[in-house]
This record gives C-alpha cells, structure tokens and sequence, in this order.
C-alpha cells in the first residue's frame, strides 16, 4: 500500500512519446508531415501494409465517465455528410500517395460506431476499400455498443472482413450503471456476444472500467464473474480517468467522494488480475488480458506486440493513417491531429485541405525515446547500445529510475531495464522516467490521469 501511495501520480499513458501536451506544434508545418507520410508509405506499404484508424464521434447519450471526442445526438441525418467528408479525407491521401495503399490493419472507433446504419458503414467501407487493397491477413475490428449493435451490423462488417469487435461493458452494476449512464443489462451484452460467434466473429473483447463512482470489491467481482460467464477472448481492464477539468460536466455529475480511493481502487485491479488469471487469461502489455489462443497472446509471445493511438494491436506497422474529426495519423517520424470540431473538420476536408490543425516532428532524441518507451509498454524490457550518442539521456533515465529500483519494481543492468512482475502495475512511472520531454518542463497543473 506504501507503493501505491507513494506512485499514484498524475502520468500518461503513452499510446505516443511524446505525448500530446509535450508536441512542440511551434516546429510542425503540414508540408514536412506529408513529406514523412509519403517516406513511410514508400517504405512499408509493400512490406508491411499500413493501419487505419476512423473516428466515428455520434453517440445518442453521453456516458459521464468517458473521455472520448464524441458528440451527442438522435438526429441520424448526420449519418451521410459524414461518411462523405470521409471519403473525401481518404481522397487527399490516396492522391498523396500515388499508388495503391495495402490495409494491413482497420479499426473504427468512437464515439460509438454502431450509431452509424449498417448501409453507412457499407458505404463508408465499399468506399475506402475500392482504391485500396486488404491483406490476406488484416486485422479488422469495430467498437460496438450492445445496445445498439444489432445482428445487421454484425454481418454487414464481417462480409466487409471485420473479424474482431470489442463491446464497451464498463459495468455490470445497476447502480454503477445509472451514475455514469451507461445502461446495458446482461442479457443484451450476452445476446449480441451470442450472435457475433455465431457469425464467426473469432475475437470478442469486453472493455472493463475500475475506479468508477460507487464500485466496490463485492459489485466488481461480480461484474467480473458474469464476464467470465460469457468468456471473451480479450478483456480491456481501464483505470477509470478522472479529468474532469478536461472532460467537462460529464465527470461532474458525481463526487470526488463517490470514487474508489488509492487503496481501494488498486485492490479493484488486483482482484480483477487475479480472476482473470484464474480463469486463463494471461496479463498483456499495459490494462489488456487475453486468452492463449487470441492473437493479442500470440503476439506477446513473439516479442511482436505493438501499441500505437489505438492501444495495443497484434501487427506493427510504421504508419497509421487517422480519419475523422480528432483522429490522430502516425507516420512514425511525426505525428498529426485532425479538427476536433465536426463542422470545420467538414469544412476544411470538403475544400480538399487536410485537417490537420496540430502535430509534432519526431527529432533524433524523440525517435530514441520512443523506441524504449514502446519496448517497455509492449515487453516490459528495453535495452541499449552503451555507446551510442544518446548515452546522456540513458544516463538521465537510469538515474531516475534507481528509486523504482530500490522499490524493487525494475531491474537494472549496463544495458537494460526489465520491469519486474511486482514493477508492472506501475508500467506508466516506470516510462516517465525516459520521458525527457517532461522532466525538462514539469506541468504546473495536472494534465494526465493519476498512474493507478
């Protein structure tokens, strides 16, 4: 308990170094991200194939606990507009390109992706599709609400190649349930999970929050156990981010009080690890349980585990193109966000100007530390060359790192760190120490969601 007090402190959690509030957006300029688009394109799409991220923000109620870009409304005339100025985003870089891109790997998130008909997502998908091609082998997945994930969704995106969903379950409390107003009953959740597998969908995962108002060790447990009833191949257990200075009145319809505290909310993980073990699940990566015979596994297995924007994924690939209104591309050397205001990420798209309104330039420092932060995120172990040129900044990391050491949550040697099995739950502590970005300017208001 002395180590949870000790580093439940506000820190990212690195789906990119830097991270966001760190991008010197002074430096960045559209032309030099094209320029890094087009050299990582050239570089893997006939080697590796490229990731695509689409952000589909309409929800028809606001889930208090979330912190997505998302926009609230019943009105589905939004529906056409938006897949269009999605094509039309598509457009701008099939012409950068030139060439054919190869999809290695398709994710539609949200918001909530299903608030879009069936046809929409056909459309949207026959579309992007028919200046591309699908790899034998792409990955292709979809955030479904079980509420409205019906089974014409399911088979509309499974004869588009979709072969994994993941359904947002957060709780299965009533009470839980009402305060961040997220109602879903079991029978829905074990419905529509019933008819994924019966259509063949071969990878279900199930989003789990810890921390969120009015949880106690008796209702997780619970929740966990009707989980365990319906078996998914993966499960997601999130910490709960409690920003409402980001997020907004969402967050403020409950009180500091109503929240798990330190102790209590790491015992809400602990017990969830542990059920979860019981049951064949095996701990991936940072949050992530999967079973043996899911790729997720697989890929931990073989040292080929990647993270990226949209968490952790079972292919690596050097560039992950973003559509939609905030989505974020990642060409490796840069990163770039789009408009996060539907309206002008419309208007800008619509004119034929990319939407790009922010973005960061990976220098040679930045590159380094990104290496050792995604080994650290994704196999819980980096290494070095102990003289290479950035020697000073290992040097800085280490130094920061002994105390962790001393805690026994790292081991240390000349040219590596490997996180412990007792150092694991502090994953995001033990990153910060090769985040130089930061240490070189420490916020002065809290910006990221406490580690534990």
């Amino acid at each position: 308990m002395q180590l949870i007090r000790k580093y439940n402190t506000a820190a990212p959690r690195y789906t990119s170094y830097p991270t966001v509030p760190y991008w010197d957006e002074s430096s960045f300029d559209i032309d030099t991200w094209k320029q890094t688009l087009l050299q990582s394109f050239r570089a893997s799409n006939e080697k590796e194939g490229i990731s695509i991220y689409i952000h589909l923000p309409y929800c028809e109620q606001l889930c208090t606990y979330c912190g997505c870009n998302k926009h609230i409304t019943v009105n589905h005339a939004v529906e056409a507009p938006y897949i269009q100025s999605l094509l039309n985003e598509w457009k701008l870089y099939l012409e950068l390109f030139k060439e054919r891109p190869r999809i290695k790997e398709l994710h539609l998130g949200g918001g909530t992706p299903t608030f879009f008909s069936p046809e929409s997502l056909h459309q949207l998908l026959s579309g992007l599709y028919l200046h591309a091609d699908l790899l034998p082998d792409a990955t292709l997945s979809f955030e479904g609400h079980p509420n409205n994930t019906t089974t014409e969704h399911m088979l509309t995106l499974y004869n588009l190649g979709f072969r994994r969903m993941s359904l947002g379950i957060q709780d299965f409390d009533i009470r839980v349930q009402d305060i961040i107003n997220r109602i879903q009953p079991y029978e829905t959740v074990e419905q529509v999970t019933a008819a994924a597998r019966k259509i063949g969908y071969t990878s279900i995962n199930y989003d789990l929050v810890y921390g969120l108002p009015l949880q106690t060790m008796a209702s997780v447990g619970d929740t966990i156990s009707k989980v365990m009833q319906l078996r998914p191949d993966r499960i997601s257990f999130y910490s709960y981010a409690h920003v409402p200075w980001v997020k907004g009145v969402g967050q403020r319809r409950y009180a500091e009080d109503d929240l798990p505290k330190d102790e209590e909310k790491r015992a809400l993980y602990e017990l969830g690890k542990t059920m979860f073990a019981e049951n064949g699940y095996t701990e991936i990566g940072m949050d992530h349980f999967a079973l043996p015979h899911d790729s997720l596994f697989e890929a931990c297995n073989q040292g080929s585990l990647h993270r990226n924007f949209m968490g952790y994924t079972d292919h690596h690939t050097t560039l992950m193109i973003g559509l939609g209104a905030s989505s974020i591309g990642d060409s490796w050397y840069a990163y770039a966000q789009n408009e996060k205001r539907i309206a002008l990420w419309q208007q800008l798209v619509n004119s034929g100007q990319f939407p790009v309104v922010r973005g960061h330039i990976l220098d040679a420092e930045d590159l380094f530390l990104r290496r050792h932060i995604h080994q650290l995120m994704c196999g819980f172990k980096t290494s070095w060359n102990q003289y290479s040129e950035e020697t000073h900044v290992i040097a800085e990391s280490i130094e920061r790192l002994e105390e962790l050491e001393k805690d026994g949550l790292v081991d240390i040697t000349a040219d590596s760190v490997t996180v412990t099995e007792k150092g694991k739950p502090f994953i995001r502590n033990i990153c910060m120490a090769f985040d130089a970005r930061l240490w070189k300017k420490l916020p002065q208001s809290q910006l990221f969601s406490t580690a534990i």
